[in-house]
């Protein structure tokens, strides 16, 4: 190929990028959508905008391990770096056969997120990302290493570095440059710094050891001990501060047999299986556990039917009220909230609005609970898989030491979606029925995005996110024993299980404790999914999950001790009229419940009668409806409405009056205020409420009547929101454009680019790059005039109704009543332009492609 043939290399990233295609710039743009919000006027601004500080730190934080110590090697290499300079830092002199194979393709993404640029005879991180991880005494370097000798030696004394220079057994030089040169190139010469070393002091070597792998930093006092001194007089050490000494970097590099890295890690932890059961016994675990979330939020929501606790005064549920759903749901406060939150993300439950706010159930609820059971969990599980919300926060302290609420604000963590899937692809790598070790999933999760600088010692959100996410998906039926069930793979989209090699095969029976060697999986990262294809993926998960739930049953087992055994779970209004009829007991496999004279006077308040329910329990009973049930409903029912009571502020009536007489005679009913008003007529200063109350509570069976004397029937209303939406997660920076936007993107940077590029016939180009022509309007308009005639394209400045300048490239086709109507060959379109917006016109050079 001739000299002529070769292109360039580029002079900036600019350049670099320009060179792209558009599949390279998509790929750049996906991976930091943040450059792409608003949308680049053209390239030099794409490069400008990934070049600034927020936008290489979100880049860097993104990379995993192996590619982050690709980033920190090229910091502290020469700028430009060659790739044999860089896999050197990165393999050391031996050589790594692991690192040699990893290497390339960790360069590819860094090339590819705009970090670095250059071909691999001169490659170049970017200035900003050079600036957050070379060394400096501010902020240390993440391999250890300290300045250069150049870098260490900038303000020290000429007579010093020759000290320094002839010390080292090196000829004395007429100025420092030299001097510094000749001291660097013995530093890196391998063979000429082993013989320097090989006359140190054993005492002097066991200083350097001490600092070679960081930090590179010491103290000595005014009167070095003669091992430092041996150290200082060679340059060995150099003095950076009064009493402070550093390590330069060549002869840390010397003694690290050239890396620049302890530990290199190009191959990420393999994520072992710390069990194996068989497929069918993990979905079957999954689905009971399914069932039970399923059960557990219609118990929560029952219990808030009527209205749930109070709103906070700045949001949330109080620590009491978050106690009694506990208490309510029998489970721990933690796992409460989780249930809690879990409700309000589905868009089940939500705050009333009203003037004495509360939580209660929304309408999206009834239409819920109206669903198949498969579909309720998928709704259920789509929404933890997407929320933000994490409710392992709630009673922690935020930054401001204020402790975070169930449903207050501040729980929202925008990473919690993205490691949930990544916990869960994990899994889904795995051979069927294998369960994760928690730890080495950690660790995995630590290599594909690992912790910088003051990170390091603050608490690790994504491993607390990691192990919430493991025992959440427990909780909720996507994984059972610990492994993804099969609804749980195709919740998420993922492909079918890996199939079970020869070395994941248990020797003998498999159990809770049983370590298996599984080898590491190489399966496409799986990535939270559209709307769409999330909507795909539930209703597939919905149809594995439909056969492994029970079936409702239609009957009960009435026992002669005044209980009901439900053996498993109950068609909808049988349930709902258990409920009332009669108090759970206890739960489980099968529901014990409990028919007490109160349950029974509920049922007869809501509109029952004694034949009713004598009719209901014979229907829906496989055994004989037991005698003392049968009286019990018939005494409470003889009972039910012999006293009324009715609004005075209250009163009771009853037509014994011996019954009011050992009402009055009652000592309970002396907080009630009651007076005799006629025999059969008691006056109460308590509302009709407490007054029903208290009359229950001394063991009578009073009615409530309404003005007309007809008795009201207390039917448990459902307490409802208005219609309320989901909370929406917090996106984790800008989101991923989607290929429509990614493709009108890509042409509006490559117009712009082609308007602030195109040559200009000299003496029109604009005093400074990205300044738009400007010119009078009569010379603009005699210019756009001529233009039409000749069919030459001009270069203009124009500015939009919003105010936003942009430059372009146009054919004028016709001028008219104050409007040029052109081919835009930015825009690749005919369009309009008022003469009044363009800033100014220049005509393109001859050669203009």
């Amino acid at each position: 190929m001739s000299t002529e043939d070769t292109p360039a290399a580029p002079r900036s990233l600019a350049e670099a990028l320009r060179a792209r295609g558009d599949a390279a710039l998509g790929a750049l743009l996906r991976s930091r959508p943040d450059l792409i919000t608003p949308v680049p006027t053209d390239l030099t601004q794409l490069a400008t905008r990934a070049g600034t500080r927020a936008s290489v730190v979100r880049a860097l934080e993104r990379l995993d391990r192996f590619t982050l110590q690709t980033a920190e090697a090229l910091a502290v290499a020469a700028d430009p770096a060659t790739y044999e300079e860089l896999l050197g830092l990165m393999a050391g002199d031996e050589g790594d056969p692991a690192v040699t194979a990893a290497l390339p393709h960790a360069l590819d993404v860094l090339r590819e997120q705009a970090l670095v640029w250059g071909a691999d005879d001169r490659l170049r991180l970017v200035r900003t990302a050079r600036e957050l991880l070379a060394p400096s005494p501010q902020h240390p370097s993440p391999t250890g290493l300290g300045p250069t000798v150049q870098e260490a030696t900038a303000g020290m004394s000429p007579g010093r570095i020759q000290e320094i220079v002839t010390a080292a057994g090196l000829p004395s030089t007429h100025d420092s440059v030299s001097a510094v040169t000749a001291l660097t190139g013995l530093f890196t010469d391998r063979a000429r710094m082993a013989a320097l070393l090989a006359d140190a002091p054993a005492e002097s070597l066991d200083v350097l050891e001490r600092l070679v792998w960081g930090p590179p930093y010491g103290q000595v006092t005014a009167d070095p001990a003669p091992r430092l001194r041996w150290l200082l007089d060679r340059g060995l050490l150099l003095p950076t501060a009064p009493g402070t000494v550093v390590l330069p970097r060549e002869v840390a590099l010397h003694l690290r047999r050239g890396l620049a890295h302890r530990t290199p890690e190009p191959v990420p932890p393999v994520v072992e299986a710390a069990a194996a059961h068989r497929p069918q016994v993990v979905d079957s675990s999954a689905a009971g556990q399914a069932y039970t979330a399923l059960a557990t939020v219609e118990e929560l929501l029952k219990d808030w039917d009527e209205g749930g606790p109070a709103v906070l005064r700045a949001g949330g549920l109080s620590v009491r009220d978050l106690k009694r759903t506990a208490v309510a749901l029998d489970v721990p406060e933690p796992v409460a909230a989780f249930w809690v939150e879990l409700a309000y993300a589905a868009g089940l439950i939500a705050s009333d609005g009203e003037a004495d706010e509360r939580y209660a159930a929304t309408p999206a609820y009834d239409e819920w609970r109206e669903r198949p059971p498969a579909e309720r969990w998928a709704r259920l599980a789509t929404a933890w898989l997407a929320a933000t919300r994490t409710a392992g926060l709630v009673g922690g302290r935020d930054a401001k030491d204020r402790t975070l609420s169930a449903l207050g604000p501040g729980l929202d963590r925008s990473a919690a979606p993205e490691v949930r899937h990544r916990v869960l692809a994990l899994l889904a790598a795995l051979p069927e029925g294998a369960a994760a070790d928690p730890e080495s999933v950690l660790a995995r999760l630590r290599w594909e995005r690992p912790l910088r600088g003051a990170q390091r010692q603050e608490d690790d959100l994504r491993a607390r996110l990691a192990r919430w996410a493991l025992s959440e998906a427990e909780l909720l039926g996507v994984t059972g024993r610990g492994a993804l069930s099969a609804h749980g793979r195709a919740l998420l989209g993922a492909p079918a299980a890996p199939v079970k090699g020869p070395e994941a095969e248990p020797s003998g029976p498999s159990g809770p404790g049983d370590k298996l060697p599984v080898h590491h999986h190489r399966t496409a990262p799986l990535t939270p999914l559209s709307p769409a294809e999330q909507a795909v993926a539930s209703a597939a998960a919905a149809r594995l999950l439909t056969p492994l739930l029970p079936e409702p049953l239609d009957h009960v087992l009435l026992q002669a001790d005044l209980t009901a055994v439900a053996p498993g779970p109950l068609q909808r209004p049988l349930a709902d009229m258990l409920g009332v009829l009669a108090d759970v007991e206890s739960k489980g496999g099968a529901t014990v419940y409990r028919f007490t004279p109160g349950s029974v006077r509920r049922a007869l308040d809501s509109g029952q009668t004694a034949s009713d329910l004598h009719a209901f329990l014979a229907a829906h009973s496989r055994t004989p409806v037991p005698q003392p049930l049968a009286y019990l409903i018939d005494d409470v029912a003889r009972r039910h409405g012999h006293l009324r009571v009715g609004a005075a502020s209250a009163y009771v009536r009853c037509d014994d009056d011996a019954v009011l007489s050992e009402i009055l005679a009652d000592k309970r009913a002396a907080a009630l205020g009651l007076r005799r008003l006629a025999p059969t007529v008691l006056a109460a200063q308590a509302d009709p409420a407490g007054l029903l109350e208290g009359l229950r509570a001394m063991g009578f069976a009073p009615a409530a009547e309404s003005a007309e004397g007809d008795v009201l029937i207390t039917r448990a209303l459902a307490h409802r929101t208005p219609p309320r939406a989901a909370p929406e997660p917090v996106p984790d920076g800008p989101p991923v454009p989607d290929d429509t936007l990614l493709a009108a993107a890509l042409r509006a940077i490559r117009a712009g680019d082609l308007a602030s590029t195109t040559p200009r016939k000299p003496g029109t180009a604009p005093a400074a790059d990205g300044e738009l022509p400007r010119t009078g309007s009569a010379e603009t308009l005699a210019t756009m005039q001529a233009a039409v005639l000749t069919g030459e394209a001009l270069w203009i400045g124009y500015v939009n109704a919003e105010g936003a300048a942009s430059q372009r490239v146009i054919a004028p086709i016709r001028v008219e009543g104050g409007f040029v109507t052109a081919y835009d060959h930015t825009a690749d379109e005919v369009r309009t332009y008022p003469l009044h917006r363009i800033t100014g016109v220049a005509e393109l050079a001859d050669d203009a492609g």
